[in-house]
C-alpha cells in the first residue's frame, strides 16, 4: 500500500499513531533516542503494514531513532515499536552511537542553531 491511502492533504495522517503499533507502547528491544538502526536488507516474514515498509525506505544508511521519529511524524513511542518490530524480524540492526557521533550531537554549533531556531519561531 502506499502512504497516500493514509493522508489527507487537509485532514493529515487518516490512522491514529497507536493504531500503527496496534496499541502497543512498550518496545521489545531497547532504543535510546541517539541509537542509530538501518536496515539489513532481510524482508520481515508477512506483512507487517505500510507504516513499517516506510521505516525500512528511511533506514537505507544508519540513521538515529529520533530522526526516523520526526520523518514519520509519530511519537517516538510508537516509532520504537516499529523499529522494534523490524529487529525482531531480522529486518534492521541497531547500534548505540559511537561516543564521537554522540558528542558531537551536542556540538556548540548544533546547539545555537537549535536555540536560533526556536528564537525565530517565538
Amino acid at each position: 500500500m502506499t502512504d497516500e491511502l493514509f493522508l489527507d492533504e487537509e485532514a493529515g495522517r487518516l490512522v491514529r499513531p497507536f493504531t500503527v503499533s496496534n496499541g502497543r507502547t512498550r518496545p521489545s528491544t531497547s532504543f535510546d533516542l541517539l541509537t542509530l538502526v538501518m536496515a539489513t536488507g532481510v524482508r520481515p516474514i508477512g506483512d507487517l503494514g505500510p507504516d513499517h515498509d516506510l521505516v525500512l525506505g528511511l533506514c537505507v544508511r544508519p540513521v538515529p531513532v529520533v530522526e526516523v521519529s520526526a520523518r514519520m511524524n509519530l511519537p517516538i513511542a510508537v516509532t520504537k515499536v516499529l523499529l522494534s518490530d523490524l529487529v525482531q524480524h531480522e529486518a534492521l540492526t541497531a547500534r548505540a552511537p559511537r561516543a564521537v557521533e554522540a558528542a558531537s550531537a551536542a556540538n556548540r554549533e548544533v546547539l545555537e542553531a537549535v536555540l536560533d531556531g526556536l528564537r525565530a519561531r517565538l
